[in-house]
């Protein structure tokens, strides 16, 4: 059974979303998702599965809110506190990108509907880009590693920021986690897809058997 992760930040003094967006969100959405994947999950051989496995070999509903589940937990992250980018991902940003933050920006922005705007590592370019998912999908069922996201799902800014979603964006991308950034950037250059396994493992791990309780 998923746990819902705790929240990596105070929410009471959070730079980008105030501590009664973070009871809705965090509270009530996120937690939704994981209560949803548990019942869909829950008898049946899926219950023991790793929420990697489940997101990237699963459709529909269960899809839905695996993946809801994991770009929540991302999410959180990089808006856990303020913080700079490593030299290795700023000269990599200015490699791919003319201006990233207006390209970012733009991008999240201009998403029609509910979605997700990410910053993604490529393993077979090994290039930086920028991806805009709608609804629940995500990145990696494409092969993409995540290093950034930003959820412009309304429910994401409406409390703070009603319908601003430009503002919110600079606020948000004012408060960027870099470090967890640059963190997820070497990873990706190191380990490719793992590395988003090993980031879901470490939130949820799976339970593993003691051999003696006849479960097998």
């Amino acid at each position: 059974m998923l746990e819902l992760r705790n929240l990596p930040f105070d929410p009471n003094s959070n730079a980008v979303v105030s501590k009664e967006a973070c009871d809705y969100h965090h509270g009530k959405h996120h937690q939704t998702y994981v209560n949803n994947y548990n019942n869909l999950t829950k008898d049946s051989d899926l219950a023991k599965a790793s929420l990697f496995d489940v997101l990237v070999n699963s459709q529909g509903g269960l899809f839905n809110n695996a993946a809801q589940v994991y770009n929540h937990d991302f999410y959180w992250d990089c808006i856990a506190k303020k913080s700079d980018k490593s030299s290795e991902l700023e000269a990599a940003l200015k490699s791919d990108f003319k201006d990233f933050k207006a390209e970012f920006i733009s991008s999240a922005t201009t998403l029609f509907g509910s979605g997700w705007t990410w910053l993604v590592y490529n393993p077979n370019t090994s290039k930086l880009e920028i991806k805009n998912t709608s609804n629940a999908a995500t990145p990696v069922t494409d092969g993409l590693v995540p290093l950034l996201v930003v959820d412009v799902w309304e429910h994401a800014y409406y409390i703070d920021s009603r319908n601003a979603r430009p503002a919110y964006l600079e606020k948000f991308y004012e408060n960027i986690n870099w470090d967890f950034v640059s963190t997820a950037y070497e990873w990706a250059k190191k380990e490719g897809l793992n590395s988003v396994k090993f980031y879901i493992d470490e939130l949820h791990p799976v339970a593993s058997c003691c051999g003696h309780c006849g479960c097998n």
